[in-house]
């Protein structure tokens, strides 16, 4: 039996690519970017006001000069049409381009403007402290052009996902299409005779399928459909017969039938189809006897227990993980944070249990739960916490890691 540390290792060491594929940017959200991003001109395109003002020239400031007639106004998206001509000055509003020559803007609150006439005036009493003659800072209010990005710069060099501040800046840069990792085909099978549809009639001895939903859910946060699913019941040669068809998918995804109880074929079925085991049985709990192979076309297997909670533990820990590196993102990381309860040590494995993350500065606070097969499965947490198998009972405030459902 190995414990999780190995089994991410494991699983990392046999990632792959599924391949590339170019997509509209209206279908990019939540993909995983698979190219170079390089800036397609300077950033700002334009020295740039940064502020509602004045645009005048240092040197006329220098000068003594503090009443300037307004020689045009300049609006985002417009450039200046006239010259600037001695003791004149634009009025400019914030991100308009300022013109070639122009050095500074005057906050429009640094300013006298004349209610009646085209003039303003420069109040000496609210200009910065730092901006007497010959010290004015450089561009004062200015964005200069190029200060960003210059053309041809670097602006994403690794794989990530296309989220809101990813797709704004993609559109910055006039990205209509980009190239995304392709997305697994993965196949889904429950298994179990006591397990029915939702919508069924449930007998006293039967119980509903969640898992297949709580997969599913979890799948879509990648933008993952399932290409295939079913439900098998607790027989070998059913078993089987459904599996074969779906070796060839990038994933295979199968809850229940791993233990060692009289009805538990999946780990044999999976063995006689020539599924290389990676490991069976991982020092956690809940989870411990989830199976991991490989196909002979080189997909991965994860055959999950049933107990609902298990399949949340084992997503987190080995299915999310394994599909950051064969998108090659950066691997997830727990984050250590204190314990806002006690907790005793139950088993001498590894625990995981559900805990919701509040407070500033944050504490992790344990949500109940009934065992593995609670139906609850920590509503309301917002993560996993490690009770780690070397350690004791836990004091508040003692630091754990925290393991996010991403």
């Amino acid at each position: 039996m190995i414990n999780y540390r190995e089994a991410q290792q494991i699983i990392r060491g046999r990632a792959r690519s599924f391949g590339r594929e170019r997509l509209d940017l209206s279908q990019a959200d939540g993909r995983v970017l698979a190219e170079t991003i390089r800036a397609d001109r300077d950033y700002p395109p334009f020295h740039r006001a940064t502020m509602d003002g004045y645009a005048v020239r240092q040197k006329d400031l220098d000068g003594g000069l503090r009443h300037f007639v307004i020689v045009e106004t300049i609006y985002a998206g417009a450039a200046a049409t006239k010259p600037l001509p001695a003791g004149g000055c634009y009025k400019i509003m914030t991100g308009a381009p300022v013109p070639e020559g122009v050095d500074m803007v005057i906050r429009r609150e640094d300013t006298v403007e004349g209610k009646e006439t085209m003039d303003v005036r420069m109040d000496a009493r609210s200009l910065p402290a730092e901006a007497s003659p010959g010290a004015w800072p450089a561009f004062l209010n200015i964005a200069r052009r190029g200060e960003d990005l210059r053309s041809g710069d670097t602006v994403i060099e690794h794989a990530c996902r296309c989220e809101p501040a990813i797709l704004g800046l993609l559109a910055t840069l006039g990205k209509k299409e980009v190239t995304v990792e392709r997305l697994p085909r993965i196949a889904l099978l429950t298994t179990g005779n006591e397990v029915v549809p939702v919508e069924a009639t449930v007998g006293p001895a039967k119980i509903r399928n969640s898992n297949r939903w709580l997969l599913e859910s979890s799948l879509k946060k990648w933008g993952i459909v399932p290409a295939y699913y079913t439900h098998c019941p607790d027989d070998a040669a059913i078993l089987k017969s459904r599996l074969e068809p779906v070796l060839s998918h990038d994933i295979l995804l199968l809850c229940g039938g791993v233990s060692a109880g009289d009805a538990d074929h999946v780990p044999e079925v999976l063995e006689q189809l020539g599924v290389q085991k990676l490991f069976h049985k991982i020092a956690i709990k809940p989870g411990k006897p989830t199976w991991c192979g490989v196909t002979p076309g080189g997909g991965l297997v994860f055959a999950l227990p049933g107990n609902p909670f298990s399949c949340l533990v084992n997503f987190a820990l080995l299915i999310g993980p394994y599909l950051h590196a064969c998108f090659g993102l950066y691997p997830p990381e727990p984050i250590g944070l204190p314990l806002g309860t006690s907790r005793k040590k139950k088993t001498p494995l590894d625990e995981f249990f559900p805990v919701r993350l509040q407070g500033t500065p944050g504490r992790l606070i344990p949500i109940g739960l009934n065992g593995s097969g609670d139906i609850r499965m920590g509503l309301g947490a917002s993560g996993l916490a490690l009770h780690p198998s070397d350690a004791g009972d836990l004091a508040e405030d003692a630091g754990v890691l925290y393991y996010t459902f991403g």
